[in-house]
């Protein structure tokens, strides 16, 4: 079918692949939201051989710069026509191998990155594809012929940042379709990102609000990718797990064998036949990274009934020192079993040497344990039976370093309402010690 040129605009992207390593060049990610006033300011950030030339009815290819919105106008480009957009690739008399290709796409753009891979033909495959939360509608559990997979290059890497879903669909896709995909804070929903932050991005946003807090969650896999390349030196390191209710527990900190991997730009490409869930915990901004401890405790509950309570631990590194940081265990606390949960850590404290751990309690309610503790006549045991608190194993993600700590007062183990212990790194060496934490 012909179709007039008057019918639509064309804007041609001529898309030049240079290796920078070749010119001694170092590639600097931009930040995002910069100003046309700023970028003019440093011109070096922005120097690029690539073309984006737009033909119409009128003109014979005007070029559009980057950054600059005001040459869409100049060369007449109208939003209500059709747009075709035509992306050539590069010349095979060219010495230039596709394993350096690195191709980057962001929600529906990782999809047509994954066709780019898939419909270049011979043997030799693109390097490397990365999808951030690519698309989900009309291409969740289609075909790998039908959206990015790990056919489509040498290595696929995906993190997926909002696949919540609404009425049967998410923003974007839920499967796995990489060799390795992320999924930060379970891959859902995106802390930071709810609409009681609704205020705080009208103070930054104005009236963009709205919209900025509605794909907050969508781009922020383009921020976590960002992040890895300007924070080289802090990586966010995410580890293999079935479902992000096991990672919560602490129970998928481990590394052997490839199971886990860095987030990003410096991800180690490691081609899998089946692809791999990763999880890991992030901040709500920039630097994102958090660092990952599993905590396992066990308790004797010396009463008949499970006890409903909240606890806080401050945790003393050789580099730094956090306070108060509260856990409530479920359905209570029941005899002779083992806790294991997840604790995250926005700062690096080193190497963990000390834990105080207090039973929180408001005052009517000790004071309610004590009377009660002093009433009744206890026939056996303790003199107040609550509980018993010994040993507390702990695993360091980030180090993969095992550490256990006991009771300084090893004299008193009981664990009473405001009352407050204080834990140091022992070595124990029966049989129940020597188990590993998973």
């Amino acid at each position: 079918m012909d179709i007039s040129p008057q019918c639509f605009s064309i804007l041609l992207v001529l898309c030049i692949f240079i290796q920078s390593s070749a010119h001694g060049q170092s590639l600097k990610p931009e930040p995002f939201g910069r100003r046309a006033q700023a970028v003019e300011t440093n011109k070096t950030l922005h120097e690029t051989k690539t073309r984006f030339l737009l033909f119409g009815e009128t003109n014979q290819g005007c070029q559009i710069r980057i950054n600059h919105l005001d040459t869409l106008q100049e060369c007449g480009f109208n939003s209500s026509r059709p747009l075709v957009m035509i992306i050539h690739g590069w010349s095979e008399s060219v010495q230039f191998s596709r394993s350096h290709v690195h191709l980057i796409g962001y929600s529906l753009g990782a999809h047509v990155s994954g066709f780019a891979g898939s419909s270049i033909g011979g043997t030799r495959k693109i390097g490397r594809i990365t999808g951030l939360d690519a698309a989900g509608p009309l291409f969740e559990g289609s075909s790998p012929s039908n959206r990015l997979s790990p056919d489509d290059a040498n290595f696929v890497d995906a993190i997926h940042t909002f696949t919540r879903e609404h009425m049967g669909l998410s923003v974007g896709i839920k499967q796995p379709i990489g060799h390795y995909d992320f999924y930060p804070n379970g891959g859902s929903f995106q802390p930071g990102c709810h609409f009681l932050e609704l205020y705080r991005h009208i103070a930054k946003h104005g009236l963009n609000a709205i919209t900025q807090t509605i794909k907050c969650s969508h781009e922020r896999s383009v921020h976590l990718f960002i992040d890895s390349l300007l924070h080289a030196g802090t990586q966010s390191v995410a580890y293999l797990c079935s479902d992000m209710d096991s990672f919560s527990q602490g129970l998928c900190l481990s590394c052997k064998k490839g199971r886990c991997n860095t987030l990003g730009y410096h991800v180690r490409q490691e081609p899998r036949s089946k692809s791999k869930k990763l999880f890991l915990v992030t901040r709500a901004q920039s630097p994102f990274k958090v660092y990952h401890y599993q905590f396992k405790i066990q308790f004797i509950n010396q009463t008949e009934t499970p006890i409903q309570t909240t606890f806080t631990m401050s945790l003393l590194g050789t580099k730094e020192k956090m306070q108060k940081i509260a856990i409530t265990l479920g359905k209570g606390i029941a005899s002779n079993k083992t806790y294991s949960f997840l604790i995250t850590l926005d700062v690096d404290i080193g190497e963990l040497i000390m834990i105080k751990f207090k039973w929180e309690s408001s005052t009517v309610w000790a004071n309610v344990w004590n009377t009660v503790q002093t009433i009744i006549p206890w026939s056996t045991g303790p003199r107040h039976p609550g509980l018993v608190l010994k040993t507390i194993r702990v695993k360091a993600g980030e180090t993969q370093q095992r550490m256990t700590f006991c009771s300084e007062n090893t004299d008193d183990l009981q664990l009473r309402p405001t009352q407050e212990k204080i834990f140091v790194k022992c070595e124990i060496k029966s049989k129940t010690s020597k188990q590993k934490i998973r």
